[in-house]
């Protein structure tokens, strides 16, 4: 698969797994180009939690099921409606959980590139994910990126340290197939726009 067949194949991936194992020399390959990601300062502060334990995902899953009950009340009409159809987590179906942390210490007290911008750092941990996934996809894995969480819940669900942020669980796996249309489009949420509506030259110029 090319770069940009990846990129414009890479879906959120919901309830595409089929629950088959992944292969260890796959996942070493992913994991490694997630870590070759760029970041500020050569800081690398990311940290992956593999999590394989059925009474971790289940916990999680429920504190993810009572956090869409709470979006859900919040909404009325035909955006309700819309909601109910979405779903907005594979966690069980999937074949592996993997946690994301983002660690701001990473490179000691005065890391190069983050005096202006502090979350320079942040930004590097999401590079990474990018990574993930887009390697992910060319090894034919589904990435599904969950974020109906509390951190403090998931932070203590796998014992990170008070000063690693989780800013990721990813449910990953093999997947029967990987839809055409985002679901987020397929059922009306909402729609990608075309890229001249987010272009300017220059300045920034109001639509």
């Amino acid at each position: 698969m090319e770069l940009y067949d990846a990129i414009n194949r890479r879906r959120d991936t919901r309830a595409e797994f089929n629950g088959a194992p992944i292969d260890d020399e796959v996942l070493t390959r992913v994991l490694s180009a997630a870590h070759a990601a760029p970041s500020v300062g050569m800081t690398q502060p990311w940290d992956y939690i593999l999590v394989r334990s059925d009474e971790t995902r289940r916990a999680f899953r429920e504190h993810v099921m009572a956090e869409r009950e709470v979006f859900a009340n919040s909404l009325e009409g035909e955006r309700s409606e819309t909601f109910q159809k979405i779903k907005v987590e594979g966690i069980l179906e999937s074949s592996l959980g993997v946690v994301v942390g983002y660690d701001p210490t990473r490179g000691g007290t005065n890391p190069l590139g983050r005096h202006a911008i502090a979350d320079a750092g942040l930004y590097s941990a999401v590079c990474s994910i990018q990574n993930f996934w887009l390697a992910a996809t060319q090894e034919g894995l589904g990435v599904g990126w969950v974020s109906f969480y509390r951190e403090e819940f998931l932070r203590d669900l796998v014992g990170m340290p008070e000063h690693v942020r989780p800013i990721a669980w990813l449910c990953v796996g093999p997947v029967s197939e990987l839809p055409d249309v985002p679901d987020l489009e397929r059922f009306g949420w909402r729609h990608r726009s075309p890229l001249d509506t987010v272009l300017h030259e220059e300045r920034y110029t109001e639509r």
